[in-house]
């Protein structure tokens, strides 16, 4: 069984996992909706760059 010769100095631990985090998603507030969006993705109400670029269909279908 492999055994470390050495003891991981608490600086080397950590720079190996500093990559190893919670991704934030890169929220903008859109003036158009009033609502945050994720950047370069359609808002909820189905604007992008200030236009309309979806329609929300009213009809539910039974």
């Amino acid at each position: 069984m492999a055994v470390p010769a050495r003891r991981t100095s608490k600086t080397k631990k950590r720079m190996r996992r500093g990559h190893i985090k919670l991704n934030v998603p890169n929220l903008q507030f859109d003036a158009a909706t009033g609502e945050y969006r994720v950047s370069h993705h359609v808002s909820p109400k189905g604007f992008y760059k200030g236009a309309q670029v979806l329609k929300k269909d009213t009809d539910a279908k039974a």
